[in-house]
């Protein structure tokens, strides 16, 4: 055991993991690339993103370069009664390339935050109209955050069981994963919004992410998002996981015509390089709270809203995202996602094997319950950390979810990799 790691097994909580058993802790002294590089210099080929997060590779020269020359400037100040130029044009970029016409953009810390913000939004929407509660519609097997208004939207399961108590009502659809269940699940949003006098439909447009890497139709989404279109339902779209190029397009809602009143954004915004989350949203929304009365002014912050660092490396990562090498590397690795996909779809030990965009999801079969606390989640992942290769999977489902920066070599060895532990079971 190394020195860092003893320090570190005496005094940090990591996050998603038990106190005893789980994956040992890799000490890390540098990234590159799609590399993190440990203190031997053994070079693992980051293959999730680093949680999803992380778009334009590690160590980011110009990702790096705007932090600093920001941090010279102006590093912060409260957002609250004064503006900067970083956070105007992030804002203005975003409302002009997200697809459900954005007017304002409320910035927070994450993607939780971004969820909870939108939840925040939507329920004061009603009660500055004078009703007083809405009836709030999920898609089953959601995950949308670990804060308590996200967590309530989402599945009620493993990770939050100690929480359902406090948890506010939520209503439910069936996931949409078959021709059955897709009438199924419309029917009941349907009946759900007829009768009620107020909703709040969130959902996570086409992938469900921590919920297994889950697909499913646009054309599914495009019909639940015109049941929804009435008066007195407010549709949240989840792009913390999808947005910024992950489905092949910049935002996965730009595969329907029909669009959310609000957008929640995180993860890819800043290239992975520092925590932002954003909510967008249009024109009705925001007419509810053009008001001069206190009460009806939403009285949401956080100390680090709107940071000026933040905002300049999520301008320089979304410049970098629109450039035409960056769109053509992720049409390049969705090429070689459908390639691997199609590959495997006849494998006797695939359940389920899906690819969007740049991500690739592979569910093993296995003789136990599926989920993420399948058995198999060690199996997967020690094989693939032996082989320097970082894929932490969901249970029984291997993901594969690169930088769009990933070389040839190192697609191929994650590709060949994945074939060798599906021929081994």
């Amino acid at each position: 055991m190394s020195d860092l790691t003893s320090r570190d097994k005496k005094v940090v909580w990591h996050p998603f993991s038990k106190m005893k058993g789980d994956y040992p802790i890799i000490p890390l002294k540098s990234a590159k690339d799609e590399f993190l590089i440990t203190e031997d210099d053994t070079e693992i080929i980051d293959g999730i993103s680093s949680w999803w997060v992380n778009i334009h590779g590690h160590s980011n020269t110009e990702l790096a370069q705007a932090m600093y020359d920001q941090a010279l400037k102006l590093e912060h100040v409260i957002f609250a009664g004064f503006t900067h130029e970083p956070a105007v044009k992030l804002s203005e970029s975003l409302c002009q390339i997200l697809p459900n016409n954005s007017q304002k953009v409320f910035y927070s810390d994450n993607g939780s935050t971004a969820i909870e913000v939108a939840l925040k939004i939507a329920m004061q929407f009603y009660f500055n109209k004078g009703i007083k509660k809405s009836k709030i519609i999920a898609l089953s097997g959601a995950y949308h955050g670990d804060t308590f208004g996200a967590m309530s939207v989402g599945e009620r399961g493993g990770f939050t069981t100690p929480f359902h108590p406090y948890f506010f009502d939520v209503e439910y659809l069936t996931f949409p994963d078959d021709d059955h269940n897709e009438d199924a699940s419309l029917k009941e949003l349907a009946s759900i919004i007829e009768q009620n006098d107020s909703c709040i439909f969130i959902y996570e447009p086409l992938v469900q992410g921590a919920g297994g890497m889950r697909i499913y139709s646009d054309s599914w989404l495009q019909k639940a998002l015109e049941i929804s279109d009435k008066p007195n339902c407010i549709r949240i779209a989840d792009e913390v996981f999808t947005g910024f190029g992950r489905t092949g397009k910049l935002f996965a809602s730009e595969y329907c015509q029909a669009q959310a009143d609000i957008i929640c954004l995180s993860k890819g915004i800043t290239g992975g390089i520092l925590p932002l989350g954003a909510t967008a949203c249009n024109n009705r929304i925001i007419d509810a709270f053009e008001s001069d009365n206190w009460e009806e002014a939403f009285l949401h912050g956080h100390s680090f809203t709107g940071n000026p660092v933040i905002m300049a490396v999520a301008n320089k990562s979304l410049e970098i995202l629109l450039r035409n090498e960056t769109r053509e590397a992720i049409a390049r690795i969705e090429k070689q996602q459908k390639q691997i996909a199609d590959s495997l779809k006849d494998h006797p030990h695939v359940l389920k094997v899906n690819s969007i965009g740049t991500i690739l999801s592979i569910e093993v079969k296995t003789s136990t319950d599926a989920g993420y606390f399948n058995s198999m989640r060690e199996k997967i992942y020690y094989f693939f950390i032996s082989r320097n290769i970082l894929l932490r999977p969901l249970g029984n489902t291997i993901y594969f979810l690169p930088p769009y920066i990933i070389s040839s070599k190192s697609f191929a060895k994650v590709q060949s990799a994945i074939n060798e532990f599906m021929d081994s079971l």
